[in-house]
């Protein structure tokens, strides 16, 4: 009894002090945070350790990493989680998640987040190729984090051994045709044992390796209400026909489809001598090549350019207001410059602020790996990577439609209007 008497009294005079006793504090808030894994890496200890260190700086916040698989597995998860009644209150998915997560009615606008001037000022902080897949209609809906551009990676052994300056990589279609005919081997049988090129086609992201052609040749494929494509235009479909002519007509470049996943290994072990693919991959070349390697930006028909691509942080809307605020925080945390910076080094994604380059750490990184500048300094001229609403559907279609033209079922100008025919009767009712 006079514990009890002791006790109350105890919670008496801390509340009239304004503070209460550690066993009577209320419980942290509690977050699950969905994360796609399978981006490459040992991406989950880095993860853990990041939200370990978030919640020893934020003891009223525990967060619950859940790893989703690849981006396709995250969203689809996390929307069945969304009509099951139990989402996730932050998760890491495509920027080109956004329409159908807005769709859905599964995400927050951040914007009611920013209320303070350091808030703003964070917010402003991001480079804005990367906002271009973060906001629609006057609202940010999604938060950079894990974002990336295409770039072109290159064998300077190889250049060297063709007779070509491995400090010139190729900056135009012309030249990069006419570098890949010389770093192009073919054995007494006339078998390819080295490929000039390789430009992944195959699986989920041909659309994405195609805006790397369709960048530099000033064709745009959607509109920024996401309910338009442009897949027809004379400019795409001479992008596609170059994509094609690399294979069939100069004989660069493999046949048929290009696995992404493959593409890395090709070009690690030997295979061929350039590759496209994300500068998500510049960690993972710099740890397993055996060569010199260099990277550059695409090359230029028109202009240069690139789509960015990558990673958000959403905030889901089946949360209650107070883990809305924690995943803010937590969203926050993880893109503030220090840790742009350190996610940038340990992944080789591209740090999404520009602060972030400023940090000692990143300073010191790229001046041991000048590679990671060319991403940077590619943003100038990057696009947003291509979103619409009914993503999935109208992303699938225009990659069916590519692949039929590397497989050689379809030429170029067939099978864009294809896609566009098809496209238009997916968006029709969101005009």
């Amino acid at each position: 009894m006079r514990r009890i008497v002791l006790k109350a009294l105890a919670l008496g005079l801390a509340s009239a002090m304004g503070t209460l006793p550690a066993w009577s504090e209320a419980k942290p808030v509690e977050l699950e945070f969905y994360y796609p894994v399978a981006v490459g890496g040992p991406i989950t200890k880095i993860v853990d350790n990041d939200v370990a260190r978030f919640e020893k700086a934020n003891p009223d916040i525990k967060i619950k990493a859940i790893y989703a698989g690849s981006y396709q597995d995250a969203v689809a998860k996390a929307l069945t989680a969304q009509k099951g009644g139990n989402p996730p209150q932050v998760a890491v998915l495509l920027s080109t998640d956004m329409f159908t997560l807005i769709d859905q009615d599964a995400i927050v606008p951040v914007d009611s987040f920013v209320k303070t001037d350091a808030d703003k000022k964070w917010m402003g902080s991001f480079y804005d190729a990367f906002m271009q897949n973060s906001r629609t209609a006057g609202k940010t809906w999604g938060i950079p984090f894990q974002r990336s551009t295409i770039v072109m990676y290159y064998n300077k052994d190889m250049f060297k051994q063709a007779g070509l300056d491995p400090n010139h990589p190729p900056g135009t279609w012309d030249e990069l045709v006419a570098d890949a005919k010389k770093l192009t081997k073919r054995n007494a049988d006339g078998q390819v044992t080295q490929w000039g090129l390789e430009i992944p086609s195959g699986g989920a992201y041909a659309y994405w390796m195609f805006q790397a052609l369709t960048t530099p040749n000033k064709a745009i494929l959607m509109n920024s209400a996401g309910n338009e494509v442009y897949f027809d235009k004379p400019a795409v479909i001479q992008a596609l026909q170059f994509w094609r002519d690399l294979a069939y007509k100069y004989k660069v470049m493999p046949t048929g489809t290009i696995d992404w996943g493959t593409t890395p290994k090709d070009f690690l072990v030997g295979k061929t001598a350039i590759m496209w693919t994300t500068t998500g991959n510049l960690t993972n070349v710099r740890k397993n090549a055996k060569f010199d390697f260099g990277v550059a930006p695409m090359p230029k028909a028109q202009q240069g350019g690139s789509p960015t691509g990558g990673g958000n942080f959403y905030i889901f809307k089946d949360s209650t207001p107070e883990q809305q605020q924690a995943a803010f925080t937590f969203a926050k945390w993880m893109t503030s410059p220090e840790n742009a910076a350190q996610w940038s080094i340990d992944t080789g994604y591209v740090a999404v602020t520009k602060p972030a380059w400023k940090t000692e750490k990143m300073e010191a990184y790229v001046k041991q790996v000048p590679q990671a500048l060319v991403a940077r300094d590619q943003l100038t001229v990057s696009v947003a990577e291509f979103s619409t609403h009914e993503n999935q559907r109208v992303t699938k279609l225009l990659n069916d439609n590519l692949q039929a033209v590397v497989t050689n079922a379809k030429t170029p100008k067939q099978a864009m209007e294809d896609a566009q025919h098809a496209a238009d009767r997916i968006l029709r009712s969101y005009k």
